[in-house]
């Protein structure tokens, strides 16, 4: 060793001592091959740590170079950067040549590269198999230059795992090939949720990778995150190497086919069948061979192959070549060199029970080794072992959960692991701090099969242990032990058969808060479905309750940051469990200051029945009502068909049916029979009242079946499939018959769906080319052809250059026929294949399926953004969305009859919803044009809906006490006057009529049961501004009406004056008017030359009769409301004008605008004050705090910035972090602010409410809409109710929770 890397080591010995624990560090050293297992056992047989530690600083001087480089990466690797920079001045200069003679090449760039990407280390004991390394080589090379799959495949136990890492410890090969970095996922058995966890980590590892970048959220779906991964592989890594690790089912694989470089380890050779690209592969023989095995037993032991005895082949033969059991025996000889024979009795003679058939292995010589090995431990080892068996497959856990498991210091914990892996009784990862434990799945099996009788106890103990070390509640921290406990502590409970514990943990809002930040919503819902049946012992519609509620708001509890499950619980029903809990929490953290909201007309909501049905293990791809609808047959990923009963959702059948997933099922006329088709190129046809196999095909189709359903009638019975196939992709098939009866051809592309016309006299058939063809099904000829791809512009078309036509569906009575593509539902007539109706969706979303009403001109679709809408496609309006789905719809369809309507989505959820009272209750939806009147006595609310009424609501109860008659013209504005008995709203038509009526006469308008609502009610005058420009002043509940005519376009916008006698309106005709209502006299404003959208009365005492408006034209004007003379005319901006407010002292007034900019002006000398910048986007808000000293603005980037009024200077930014699914800050423009009396709190609106503390800019609470794009909030004077309406037309009343009474 050079001196003075001598030196350091003998300066810094006091310091290496104190720190290190050498057993971790000897690991690295002995793989890299300068420390040899003798001098281990030296520096092991030291009474403790420091002594350890002592001795091998000891051994390290006595060696060279390579010992001290070996040390340092080895301080490196185990998180010891401090003591690592100690060494690292001196460390010595070695060669490139000098630098691969220690661990086999491994050079810092590749080191580096292998560390990175989570690659497992060498084991201890190693044994170089260089015809099976050079095959792996040989194939990975040929990835050099293209994607593609290399699959390492043969049985358990083999050594695929440790040859693909071996086979990346080449410089060489990493540099020229992989230069981008190699990325090790070990994957194992998965459900969905857990393959999404899984790409989820292994997103977050390749951003984290992006220094300088924030991480976005994690994906929330395997769609979504298969995706990014694809994006962050092409763009960011394309030279990158993904290497998969235990594979078991193409579902997997086909997630990961992102064209990228891929080698995986699997049992199953024909995986890589499901996926593209080149496939390359390399088969790794089923055991070793004897030299081999000799091998690792002579590393174990003496050292030489030919010194050992002559009882080591026949061990090694018993061993049946099996490297994993070969090397337990090899670690037991280490530990009792003198022990031959007795092992070799043991594997020869002593019978062990052997794993049960059910497993996942079937080795003769596992149980047999595993025994030998547990039984040279101490007896107290022996117990602690024991419990391991609680643990589940491919879980790692820290030694901190056994630490409370067994009830020992995290120190004496991790010597006792030390023991058994040394024992290769357990295996340690050393990629990451903590080190994480976790057994071979042959071991775990084992262990269940020995302490069977005594699971129930093991995993009561688990439970029991934690209870005692968490009495306050499960650990939040989201380190690997919070993880573990979090995930699993359900299983424990579950497995124990605690019941009661359970239902306590399941039924807590506590729990599903803590679970749902640290893992996400969807490991939740599945751990409701799969301990159901006990928790439906206890309370089902409790059970029942919290799914829903997961379910409902899923989608909220994947953002980040995190939202307040508190919060989304108060918009739960009145009379749900959760909602209780919610109240409560709510109440006791007001006493400590916390804001939460109660939505106190929720109830009105309650009348969208629905029934969701039990879950699937996986995306749910279709689901279909029975012929006489009294059962629901559904299918997806886990290639299980299952049948429910649509009353009550009751599990009638369940059966696996396919090989890979099945995506498609239908009823027989009859219901006597059901088929299904799948991924694996195979249609099958069911007998449903025995649940066997009838029929299947499977020769004729060469790629996935899509899609299948039988005609609507027996005579005769036909079943219509389509696939991917390019020419031959639609067969009908007779079920007496062996093959297909019939080929249609006229596609040459993937057909995507296909339906029978309901005479069944013809089939539609959707596909990937762009068309929608009709075909007689006598004939099998095409009989029309309807060119979908021609309905986009060119424009459309040069963002996304396929037009998929995804399905179709036709009326009632067969005389349309409507399909879906992008975003876009079309109906043609069937006769003369002319668009009749083209219905746009969100361009944000996809239509992923339609299904058309038997019996009503209702369609509903699918969307990807989770939603279930229904249209009316006459009239060509949207009638109802259904929320609640929280991933892609997948399917809908409508029941035989048209009562209900099924959605099933990836959520692995399927929803039941009530066509008719879906419908009604979303006839009427309200318009975002409100005005509220905040009195000591109470609350009024007025809107208008889509049917042109005008709706009166009390504010305290939530409760509608007036609806007016339809008027002929759209209501644009409304407001109410704070006078006592008067109210008003404006129209479209540009005319104000006065007419006076009687009450008998409102009674003909708006009926005896609006005039009972109304007796109770003290008089309100309202104003309403119609599309055609007329303005109504009605007066509530007289029934004294007055139409005012002059304006000639839409009325935007409508106020009294304080005193109620004068009403000011605005109009699209760029005019405003200031009516003396009663007497009609009219004062116009002209001056303007764009629309004028708002205005404000100026309320000063030395300007009591002033206004102040602006339009899109960029002027401010300043006029004289009673003579009509204009005071000031500002050209304030060069864009349009979004907002104004003036200032409570009347002093100053703002404006902001498109230009990105806002502006604070003076009313006194009309200049002005301070130009505000910053903003990213159009300022669309504005609102001064009640003391004037700061000015809050908002944009259409969903930023809010916060001003000080005196110099301008900006104060805070108002942001969430991280944009949201709307590719806002705020879910969508910041379109209202409003500043609590004390300036201290300030609540703005976008895609949903937010309440940020004005001193430190944090949000204090967020209260999420079913709808988005808020328009404005009222805010009563205490600021303690909010009312505001969404863009679907859902009116919201909340109330600040407050403190109960003590």
């Amino acid at each position: 060793m050079e001196e003075r890397a001598r030196s350091c080591l003998l300066r810094s010995r006091s310091t290496l001592v104190k720190d290190i624990k050498a057993s971790y560090l000897m690991d690295h050293m002995i793989s890299d091959g300068v420390l040899s297992p003798d001098e281990e056992e030296v520096v092991l047989g030291k009474s403790n740590r420091k002594e350890q530690a002592a001795a091998l600083l000891e051994v390290l001087l006595r060696k060279d170079n390579r010992a001290y480089i070996s040390f340092y990466n080895a301080l490196v690797r185990e998180n010891y950067g401090d003591l690592a920079g100690i060494l690292h001045n001196d460390l010595p200069l070695v060669s490139p040549e000098a630098e691969k003679s220690f661990a086999d090449g491994c050079t810092s760039f590749l080191q580096m590269k292998l560390s990175e990407g989570g690659v497992p280390q060498r084991p201890v004991v190693f044994v170089k198999r260089p015809e099976l390394l050079n095959q792996i080589q040989k194939k990975l090379y040929q990835l050099q230059n293209t994607s593609g799959w290399v699959t390492v495949y043969g049985m358990a136990g083999s050594g695929k795992s440790v040859m693909a890492s071996e086979a990346l410890r080449d410089h060489t090969l990493v540099s020229e090939c992989f230069p981008d970095g190699v990325h090790w996922l070990s994957v194992g058995q998965l459900d969905r949720p857990d393959l999404l966890v899984k790409m989820q980590s292994l997103c977050f590892r390749l951003d984290q990778n992006q220094s300088g970048e924030s991480c976005p959220r994690p994906p929330s779906t395997i769609e979504e995150a298969k995706e990014r991964l694809r994006f962050l592989i092409l763009r960011r890594y394309p030279r990158s190497l993904l290497i998969l690790d235990d594979i078991w089912d193409s579902v997997v694989l086909r997630a990961f086919d992102i064209q990228c470089r891929v080698i995986i380890t699997t049992r199953d050779k024909s995986l890589t069948d499901s996926v593209s690209g080149l496939r390359l592969d390399v088969p790794v023989d089923s055991g070793l061979e004897e030299e081999k095995a000799l091998e690792i037993l002579s590393l174990y032991t003496i050292g030489k192959v030919q010194k050992l005895p002559d009882q080591a082949l026949s061990i090694v033969r018993e061993c049946k070549g099996s490297p994993l059991v070969v090397s337990l025996i090899g670690a037991l000889l280490r530990e009792f060199p003198e022990r031959w024979d007795y092992y070799l009795r043991q594997l020869q003679k002593k019978q062990f029970k052997r794993i049960r058939k059910s497993s996942s292995y079937d080795y003769e010589a596992l149980d047999q080794a595993m025994d030998a090995s547990i039984q040279v431990l101490q007896e107290d080892y022996k117990e602690l072992y024991r419990d391991l068996t609680v643990l589940e497959k491919d879980v790692k856990i820290p030694a901190k959960v056994l630490s409370v498991l067994w009830n020992l210091e995290v120190e004496e914990v991790e010597d006792v692991l030390q023991e058994f892996v040394n024992k290769s009784l357990l295996f340690r990862d050393c990629n990451q701090r903590p080190y994480l434990y976790y057994l071979h799945d042959l071991q775990l099996d084992f262990l269940v099969e020995q302490n069977r009788t005594q699971l129930g106890e093991l995993h009561t103990k688990v439970v029991s242990q934690f209870q005692k070390h968490y009495k306050k509640g499960p650990p939040t921290s989201g380190d690997i032990e919070c993880l573990y406990w979090i995930r699993f502590l359900p299983h424990h409970m579950a497995k124990a058969g605690l019941s009661q514990e359970l239902y306590s943990l399941m039924f807590s809002l506590d729990w599903v808060r803590a679970k749902a930040q640290i893992l996400g919503p969807a490991h939740l819902i599945k751990d409701y479905v799969e301990y159901g049946a006990i928790l439906d012992k206890e309370n089902g519609v409790v059970r029942g309750q919290f799914q829903e509620f997961l379910s409902l708001n899923g989608h909220y509890l994947d953002q980040r940051p995190f939202p307040d499950v508190v919060q989304l619980a108060l918009s739960q029903p009145n009379s749900s469990e959760v909602y209780r809990q919610a109240l409560l929490q709510a109440k006791q953290k007001a006493h400590q200051g916390a804001l939460y909201l109660d939505w106190i007309n929720k109830h009105s909501l309650e009348n969208l029945s629905r029934l969701v049905l039990q879950p699937h293990q996986g995306s749910i791809y279709y689901a279909c009502f029975s012929k006489d609808g009294t059962k629901i047959a559904s299918c997806g990923a886990n290639k299980r068909l299952r049948m429910f009963k649509s009353t009550t959702g009751e599990k009638l059948q369940e059966f696996q049916a396919h090989d890979d997933e099945v995506l498609c099922c239908t009823f027989s006329p009859d219901n006597r029979l059901i088929a299904t088709c799948s991924s694996d190129r195979k249609v099958k046809v069911w007998n449903i009242e025995k649940g066997c196999l009838l029929r299947s095909f499977e020769e004729e189709h060469e790629e996935q079946i899509n899609h299948c359903q039988f005609t609507n009638t027996s005579r005769p019975l036909l079943l219509a499939t389509c696939s991917n196939d390019k020419f031959v992709n639609t067969k009908l098939w007779n079920l007496n018959k062996a093959s297909s009866q019939n080929t249609l051809f006229g596609h040459m592309e993937p057909v995507n769906h296909c339906c029978f016309s309901p005479s069944d006299a013809y089939l539609a058939t959707s596909s990937s080319d762009g068309t929608l063809k009709l075909f007689e099904v006598s004939s099998t000829n095409e009989w029309k052809t309807i060119d979908v791809s021609c309905l986009f512009p060119e424009k459309e078309e040069a963002e996304e250059s396929e037009v998929l036509v995804k399905c179709s569906t036709w009326s009632g009575d067969g005389s349309k026929i409507i399909c879906v593509a992008k975003n876009a539902v079309f109906v043609f007539s069937v006769a003369t294949t002319d668009l009749l109706c083209e219905i746009r969706t969100s361009r944000l979303s996809t239509v992923q399926f339609c299904h058309a009403c038997p019996n009503s001109q209702l369609v509903a679709i699918a969307l990807s953004h989770y939603a279930v809408e229904l249209w009316d496609f006459e009239s060509k309006k949207k009638v109802a969305d259904c929320s609640g789905h929280l991933s892609w719809v997948r399917c809908v369809q409508f029941s035989p009859d048209g009562s209900e309507l099924l959605s099933c989505s990836d959520d692995q959820t399927i929803r039941l919803w009530e066509t008719n009272k879906v419908h009604t209750s979303s006839v009427a939806l309200l318009k975002r044009d409100s005005d509220v009147l905040f009195e000591e006595t109470g609350i009024t609310v007025i809107s208008t809906n889509n049917q042109n009424q005008l709706q009166m609501w009390n504010g305290t109860t939530g409760t509608l006490t007036f609806e007016s008659a339809a008027q002929e013209s759209r209501i644009r504005c409304t407001c109410i006057c704070r006078q006592p008995g008067l109210m008003a709203f404006g129209q479209e038509d540009g005319t104000v009529r006065a007419k006076m009526t009687t009450a008998r006469q409102v009674l003909w308008h708006i009926g005896w049961r609006a005039l009972q609502m109304l007796t109770p009610h003290r008089g309100q005058v309202l104003a309403l501004g119609l599309e055609t420009g007329n303005v109504q002043v009605l007066e509530v509940p007289s029934g004294d009406t007055l139409t005012l005519q002059g304006h000639t376009k839409t009325v935007f916008h409508c106020q009294f004056s304080h005193d109620g006698q004068t009403l000011v309106t605005s109009s699209e005709d760029t005019t405003i008017r200031v009516w003396r209502w009663r007497t009609q006299e009219c004062v116009i404003l002209k001056g303007h030359t764009e629309p004028v959208r708002r205005f404000s009365l100026l309320h000063t005492s030395a300007t009591p009769q002033r206004l102040l408006s602006w339009s899109f034209d960029g002027t401010v004007k300043v006029w004289d409301m009673v003579n009509g003379e204009k005071i000031q005319d500002i050209l304030c901006h060069q864009g349009a004008i979004l907002s104004c407010d003036v200032s409570p002292d009347g002093r100053r007034f703002t404006t902001t605008s498109a230009d990105k900019t806002a502006k604070v002006w003076s009313c006194d000398s009309w200049k002005m004050l301070h130009l505000l910048k910053g903003h990213r986007d159009c300022v669309r808000s504005s609102r001064f705090s009640w003391d004037g000293r700061r000015l809050a603005t908002g944009d259409d980037n969903g930023e809010i910035r916060l001003w000080n009024v005196r110099d301008g200077a900006p104060l805070k930014i108002y942001s969430r972090g991280s944009k949201d699914s709307m590719d806002s800050l705020h879910g969508g423009w910041v379109t209202d602010l409003h500043f609590s009396p004390d300036s201290k709190v300030l609540v703005s609106t976008g895609g949903y409410i937010k309440w940020w503390n004005v001193e430190t800019g944090e949000a204090l609470q967020t209260f999420y809409t079913a709808g988005a794009n808020l328009k404005r909030i009222h805010v009563s004077p205490d600021f303690s109710t909010f009312i505001t309406i969404d863009n679907i037309g859902i009116l919201y009343i909340l109330k600040k929770v407050v403190p109960e009474m003590e």
